[in-house]
């Protein structure tokens, strides 16, 4: 059913089927009808992971579901948890039409979305209305009109905004799309930024007694010297969870696509082996002192196993589940699930 489905959604562009098919989850969740695109229910495989217990170690990575409106739909299809976000303190429409591209025979896309989001607020309002009850994590980022010498006050609001919701939060460092913001992924710049960070967590934990993790998200564009450097700042701060991979600015692998000279990050198949190979350097780096969730180019079972070989303790879907739908977090959850027994 799934793949009719997208069959008739890829018919459209891209970001108006994007539109389309999370409100119509939305409808099947309501009557009943999830069943029709879900793959059947997901084993249950529970993983402890920065002191949270997921159910499977399948998760959504963000960007599909920015402002948490379809949580509810996205959790009966058997992930073991969802991110939502980009979120800012402001809503802000995002970059200029047309932004998200379909690479098809790549198994790929390109967005240059510009972190287009409803705000903080929005998204937890809808988190408050929601019957979602699973882990979720909120994925923060800065303005388009931040500077980015300021971008740790936007990431302060965020933070305090969803302290009290998030199971866990997403410091994104990575976009492709926000001019200057991957420059806070080094040097002084990270580490001043993860001091903030940590200082007002401490505060935060004081408040609503309980301490929320806190993940960074890095991109795949970095040298093994940069991923050890990055390694090394997360630790000194005692971050809780690094998230690898973002997009990629990397176009080597999809040069016979019309689309290869669109702007943005690239996700999908062609990123697989980059993010993998983060995270093997980063868990070098790490050990078994920082977890780690792998995403970027999960297109199969055998994909998602090769991150967790790889040093992942989670992985996330994105790209693999617009292109394969539910049936990619069933086999995905059932081959890391293979790897235990």
């Amino acid at each position: 059913m799934y793949n009719l489905i997208r069959n008739l959604l890829f018919c459209l562009p891209a970001e108006a089927s994007h539109t389309i098919t999370l409100p119509l989850l939305d409808i099947a969740r309501s009557t009943g009808l999830i069943g029709l695109v879900s793959a059947g229910p997901v084993a249950s495989n529970p993983v402890t992971v920065m002191g949270l217990t997921f159910p499977n170690p399948v998760g959504l990575a963000a960007g599909l579901d920015k402002n948490a409106d379809h949580i509810d739909a996205l959790g009966a299809l058997g992930f073991g948890f969802l991110e939502v976000g980009t979120l800012t303190p402001r809503a802000q429409p995002g970059n200029p039409h047309p932004r998200l591209f379909r690479l098809a025979p790549q198994r790929a896309i390109i967005n240059r979305m510009g972190f287009n989001n409803k705000g903080i607020d929005h998204a937890l309002a809808s988190i408050a209305r929601s019957r979602f009850r699973g882990i979720l994590g909120i994925n923060i980022g800065k303005n388009f009109d931040t500077p980015v010498e300021n971008a740790a006050d936007d990431y302060l609001i965020c933070m305090r905004k969803c302290y009290a919701t998030a199971s866990y939060i997403v410091v994104n460092l990575s976009s492709p799309n926000t001019p200057g913001l991957r420059s806070l992924q080094f040097g002084d710049d990270l580490r001043k930024l993860l001091a903030l960070l940590k200082t007002e967590q401490a505060t935060l934990t004081q408040m609503h007694g309980r301490k929320v993790p806190l993940a960074v998200k890095i991109a795949p564009d970095i040298d093994d010297n940069e991923i050890h450097l990055i390694a090394a700042a997360l630790l000194d701060n005692e971050i809780e969870g690094v998230i690898a991979t973002n997009t990629t600015l990397d176009r080597s692998a999809v040069q016979d696509s019309p689309w290869k000279d669109q702007a943005g990050g690239l996700s999908g198949a062609p990123v697989f082996e980059k993010s993998t190979h983060v995270i093997r350097v980063m868990k070098d780096a790490v050990g078994d002192r920082l977890p780690i969730i792998g995403v970027g180019g999960i297109m199969s079972g055998a994909d998602a196993r090769a991150k967790i070989e790889a040093g992942a303790s989670l992985v996330q879907l994105y790209s693999g589940f617009i292109y394969r739908g539910p049936e990619l977090i069933k086999e995905s959850a059932d081959a890391i699930a293979e790897m235990s027994k």
